[in-house]
Protein backbone atom coordinates (compact mmCIF):
# COMPACT_ATOMS: atom_id res chain seq x y z
CA UNK A 1 0.00 0.00 0.00
CA UNK A 2 1.24 3.69 -1.00
CA UNK A 3 0.73 5.02 2.52
CA UNK A 4 3.10 2.62 4.06
CA UNK A 5 5.87 4.06 6.40
CA UNK A 6 8.55 2.77 3.64
CA UNK A 7 7.23 4.85 1.33
CA UNK A 8 6.51 7.75 2.28
CA UNK A 9 10.18 7.72 3.64
CA UNK A 10 10.70 7.36 -0.01
CA UNK A 11 8.61 10.57 -0.71
CA UNK A 12 10.15 12.88 1.40
CA UNK A 13 13.76 11.31 0.17
CA UNK A 14 12.77 12.49 -3.25
CA UNK A 15 11.43 15.94 -2.07
CA UNK A 16 15.09 16.58 -0.54
CA UNK A 17 16.62 15.84 -4.03
CA UNK A 18 14.33 17.07 -6.32
CA UNK A 19 12.56 20.43 -4.35
CA UNK A 20 9.19 18.70 -5.30
CA UNK A 21 6.18 18.69 -3.48
CA UNK A 22 4.80 15.95 -1.31
CA UNK A 23 1.77 15.43 -4.13
CA UNK A 24 4.05 15.69 -6.68
CA UNK A 25 6.85 13.14 -5.72
CA UNK A 26 4.44 10.61 -4.53
CA UNK A 27 2.83 10.82 -8.16
CA UNK A 28 5.96 10.30 -9.57
CA UNK A 29 7.21 7.55 -7.63
CA UNK A 30 3.69 5.96 -8.37
CA UNK A 31 4.24 6.41 -12.03
CA UNK A 32 7.53 4.75 -11.75
CA UNK A 33 6.32 1.92 -9.65
CA UNK A 34 3.31 1.14 -12.31
CA UNK A 35 3.93 -1.39 -15.14
CA UNK A 36 1.04 -0.48 -17.90
CA UNK A 37 -0.41 -4.44 -17.76
CA UNK A 38 -0.29 -4.34 -14.08
CA UNK A 39 -3.03 -6.50 -12.08
CA UNK A 40 -5.61 -4.28 -10.36
CA UNK A 41 -5.28 -3.13 -6.95
CA UNK A 42 -6.63 -5.92 -4.62
CA UNK A 43 -9.69 -3.90 -3.76
CA UNK A 44 -10.50 -0.89 -5.92
CA UNK A 45 -13.06 0.22 -3.55
CA UNK A 46 -9.96 0.80 -0.69
CA UNK A 47 -8.55 3.42 -3.29
CA UNK A 48 -12.01 5.54 -2.34
CA UNK A 49 -11.32 5.45 0.92
CA UNK A 50 -7.81 6.90 0.84
CA UNK A 51 -7.08 9.44 3.57
CA UNK A 52 -7.46 12.91 2.03
CA UNK A 53 -4.50 15.35 0.85
CA UNK A 54 -4.51 18.86 1.14
CA UNK A 55 -3.83 19.82 -2.61
CA UNK A 56 -0.32 21.31 -3.38
CA UNK A 57 -0.72 24.91 -5.51
CA UNK A 58 -0.68 24.05 -9.07
CA UNK A 59 3.20 24.32 -11.36
CA UNK A 60 3.82 24.31 -14.39
CA UNK A 61 5.75 20.97 -13.80
CA UNK A 62 2.55 19.14 -12.57
CA UNK A 63 0.16 20.50 -14.54
CA UNK A 64 1.98 19.03 -17.25
CA UNK A 65 2.40 15.21 -16.10
CA UNK A 66 -1.50 15.30 -16.38
CA UNK A 67 -2.58 16.59 -19.77
CA UNK A 68 -2.16 14.72 -23.29
CA UNK A 69 0.22 14.69 -25.15
CA UNK A 70 1.32 17.98 -27.65
CA UNK A 71 1.12 16.56 -31.09
CA UNK A 72 -2.80 14.57 -29.84
CA UNK A 73 -4.00 17.73 -28.84
CA UNK A 74 -3.05 19.63 -32.13
CA UNK A 75 -4.07 16.79 -34.27
CA UNK A 76 -7.36 16.70 -33.05
CA UNK A 77 -7.88 20.47 -31.83
CA UNK A 78 -5.75 22.46 -34.34
CA UNK A 79 -3.42 23.83 -32.12
CA UNK A 80 -0.58 22.52 -29.69
CA UNK A 81 -0.50 23.57 -25.78
CA UNK A 82 1.18 26.47 -26.08
CA UNK A 83 -1.43 27.98 -28.44
CA UNK A 84 -4.40 27.26 -26.76
CA UNK A 85 -2.60 28.95 -23.25
CA UNK A 86 -2.13 31.85 -25.37
CA UNK A 87 -5.49 32.08 -27.31
CA UNK A 88 -7.12 31.64 -23.58
CA UNK A 89 -4.91 34.53 -22.25
CA UNK A 90 -6.22 36.80 -24.99
CA UNK A 91 -9.61 36.54 -24.24
CA UNK A 92 -9.12 37.29 -20.32
CA UNK A 93 -9.66 33.22 -19.51
CA UNK A 94 -8.32 33.27 -16.20
CA UNK A 95 -11.71 36.23 -15.07
CA UNK A 96 -13.86 33.17 -16.52
CA UNK A 97 -15.69 30.04 -15.03
CA UNK A 98 -14.96 26.89 -16.31
CA UNK A 99 -18.09 26.44 -18.12
CA UNK A 100 -17.56 29.89 -19.78
CA UNK A 101 -14.23 28.74 -21.06
CA UNK A 102 -14.99 25.40 -22.34
CA UNK A 103 -18.68 27.13 -24.06
CA UNK A 104 -16.02 29.91 -25.69
CA UNK A 105 -13.65 26.99 -27.35
CA UNK A 106 -16.82 25.04 -28.44
CA UNK A 107 -18.30 28.39 -30.08
CA UNK A 108 -15.34 30.58 -31.16
CA UNK A 109 -13.16 28.19 -31.66
CA UNK A 110 -15.33 24.93 -33.07
CA UNK A 111 -13.31 22.44 -30.52
CA UNK A 112 -15.39 19.34 -30.35
CA UNK A 113 -17.27 18.94 -26.34
CA UNK A 114 -14.56 16.63 -25.05
CA UNK A 115 -11.59 18.44 -26.14
CA UNK A 116 -12.78 21.53 -25.32
CA UNK A 117 -12.99 20.10 -21.25
CA UNK A 118 -9.14 18.72 -21.95
CA UNK A 119 -8.43 22.34 -22.88
CA UNK A 120 -9.92 23.72 -20.51
CA UNK A 121 -8.51 21.71 -17.40
CA UNK A 122 -4.69 21.84 -18.58
CA UNK A 123 -5.40 25.94 -19.46
CA UNK A 124 -6.69 26.12 -15.47
CA UNK A 125 -3.84 24.17 -14.28
CA UNK A 126 -1.21 25.88 -15.89
CA UNK A 127 -2.48 29.08 -14.78
CA UNK A 128 -3.04 27.78 -10.97
CA UNK A 129 -6.60 27.95 -10.97
CA UNK A 130 -6.87 24.06 -9.99
CA UNK A 131 -4.57 21.65 -8.61
CA UNK A 132 -3.83 17.97 -10.61
CA UNK A 133 -6.52 16.17 -10.32
CA UNK A 134 -8.89 19.16 -8.18
CA UNK A 135 -11.68 20.12 -9.88
CA UNK A 136 -12.16 24.45 -10.23
CA UNK A 137 -13.58 25.59 -7.45
CA UNK A 138 -12.72 22.23 -4.71
CA UNK A 139 -13.51 18.43 -5.35
CA UNK A 140 -11.29 16.32 -6.71
CA UNK A 141 -11.01 14.13 -9.69
CA UNK A 142 -8.73 11.25 -11.53
CA UNK A 143 -8.76 11.28 -15.23
CA UNK A 144 -7.21 8.34 -17.51
CA UNK A 145 -7.30 7.90 -21.68
CA UNK A 146 -6.50 5.06 -23.99
CA UNK A 147 -6.52 4.40 -27.88
CA UNK A 148 -7.61 1.01 -28.53
CA UNK A 149 -7.45 -0.59 -32.32
CA UNK A 150 -11.39 -1.45 -31.68
CA UNK A 151 -14.53 0.78 -33.09
CA UNK A 152 -15.69 3.19 -30.78
CA UNK A 153 -18.84 0.74 -30.73
CA UNK A 154 -16.49 -1.99 -29.66
CA UNK A 155 -15.28 -0.05 -26.82
CA UNK A 156 -18.55 1.01 -25.81
CA UNK A 157 -19.80 -2.48 -25.20
CA UNK A 158 -16.43 -3.09 -23.01
CA UNK A 159 -18.40 -0.84 -20.61
CA UNK A 160 -21.90 -1.30 -21.08
CA UNK A 161 -21.79 -4.98 -21.31
CA UNK A 162 -21.80 -6.63 -17.60
CA UNK A 163 -20.23 -10.17 -18.79
CA UNK A 164 -17.64 -7.95 -21.29
CA UNK A 165 -16.88 -5.55 -18.19
CA UNK A 166 -15.84 -8.53 -15.76
CA UNK A 167 -13.34 -9.91 -18.34
CA UNK A 168 -10.79 -6.35 -18.01
CA UNK A 169 -12.65 -4.52 -14.64
CA UNK A 170 -13.01 -8.06 -12.18
CA UNK A 171 -14.74 -7.38 -8.67
CA UNK A 172 -16.09 -3.97 -9.02
CA UNK A 173 -19.66 -3.48 -8.92
CA UNK A 174 -21.21 -0.48 -11.10
CA UNK A 175 -24.78 0.86 -10.96
CA UNK A 176 -25.30 2.37 -14.74
CA UNK A 177 -27.03 5.41 -14.85
CA UNK A 178 -26.92 6.27 -18.76
CA UNK A 179 -25.35 4.31 -21.60
CA UNK A 180 -25.62 6.32 -24.99
CA UNK A 181 -24.16 3.82 -27.87
CA UNK A 182 -21.37 4.40 -28.71
CA UNK A 183 -20.63 7.78 -27.49
CA UNK A 184 -21.47 7.62 -23.29
CA UNK A 185 -21.54 6.02 -20.44
CA UNK A 186 -21.75 7.00 -16.47
CA UNK A 187 -22.50 4.78 -13.59
CA UNK A 188 -21.94 5.12 -9.72
CA UNK A 189 -18.76 3.03 -8.67
CA UNK A 190 -18.94 0.61 -6.09
CA UNK A 191 -21.73 1.58 -4.28
CA UNK A 192 -20.72 5.64 -4.23
CA UNK A 193 -20.53 8.32 -3.34
CA UNK A 194 -18.12 8.58 -6.57
CA UNK A 195 -19.18 8.19 -10.45
CA UNK A 196 -17.25 7.36 -13.47
CA UNK A 197 -18.04 9.25 -16.75
CA UNK A 198 -16.59 7.43 -19.68
CA UNK A 199 -16.47 9.25 -23.41
CA UNK A 200 -15.66 6.93 -26.86
CA UNK A 201 -14.11 9.20 -29.60
CA UNK A 202 -13.36 7.42 -33.27
CA UNK A 203 -10.14 7.74 -34.18
CA UNK A 204 -9.64 7.16 -38.01
CA UNK A 205 -11.96 3.89 -39.02
CA UNK A 206 -10.31 1.20 -36.92
CA UNK A 207 -9.15 2.99 -33.69
CA UNK A 208 -10.92 4.49 -31.09
CA UNK A 209 -10.29 6.37 -27.83
CA UNK A 210 -11.84 5.49 -24.39
CA UNK A 211 -11.53 8.34 -21.78
CA UNK A 212 -12.62 7.78 -18.53
CA UNK A 213 -13.17 10.68 -15.62
CA UNK A 214 -13.96 9.53 -12.03
CA UNK A 215 -16.03 11.95 -10.01
CA UNK A 216 -16.12 13.05 -6.95
CA UNK A 217 -12.93 12.16 -5.20
CA UNK A 218 -12.17 13.00 -1.66
CA UNK A 219 -8.80 14.29 -2.05
CA UNK A 220 -5.56 15.05 -3.78
CA UNK A 221 -4.47 11.32 -2.61
CA UNK A 222 -7.60 9.38 -3.65
CA UNK A 223 -7.16 11.07 -7.21
CA UNK A 224 -3.72 9.80 -7.38
CA UNK A 225 -4.52 6.62 -6.49
CA UNK A 226 -7.28 5.97 -9.17
CA UNK A 227 -5.73 7.18 -11.81
CA UNK A 228 -3.13 4.60 -11.53
CA UNK A 229 -5.79 2.22 -11.14
CA UNK A 230 -7.57 3.25 -14.42
CA UNK A 231 -4.62 3.73 -16.41
CA UNK A 232 -3.81 -0.15 -15.43
CA UNK A 233 -6.91 -1.44 -16.18
CA UNK A 234 -7.13 0.52 -19.52
CA UNK A 235 -4.02 -1.25 -20.30
CA UNK A 236 -5.85 -4.32 -19.42
CA UNK A 237 -8.68 -3.44 -21.57
CA UNK A 238 -6.52 -2.65 -24.50
CA UNK A 239 -4.84 -6.02 -23.94
CA UNK A 240 -8.02 -7.86 -24.23
CA UNK A 241 -10.03 -6.18 -27.06
CA UNK A 242 -6.54 -6.17 -29.39
CA UNK A 243 -5.45 -10.03 -28.69
CA UNK A 244 -9.43 -11.37 -28.79
CA UNK A 245 -9.61 -11.14 -33.25
CA UNK A 246 -12.19 -9.20 -33.75
CA UNK A 247 -11.31 -5.24 -33.77
CA UNK A 248 -14.83 -4.80 -34.72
Amino acid sequence: MTNQRPFKARIRTRMAKTGESYTTARRQLINRASPQTASPPASPAAAQTANPAIAQTAGSTAAQTERIADDLIRARTGHGWAEWFALLDAAAATERTHTQIARHLVVEHEVPGWWAQTITVGYEQERGLRAPGQRRGGGFEASASRTVAVSAARLFEAFADETVRARWLPGVEVRVRTATAPRSFRADWAGGPTRVVVGFDAVGESKARVSVLHEKLVGAEQAAELKVYWRERLAALKALLESDGDHR
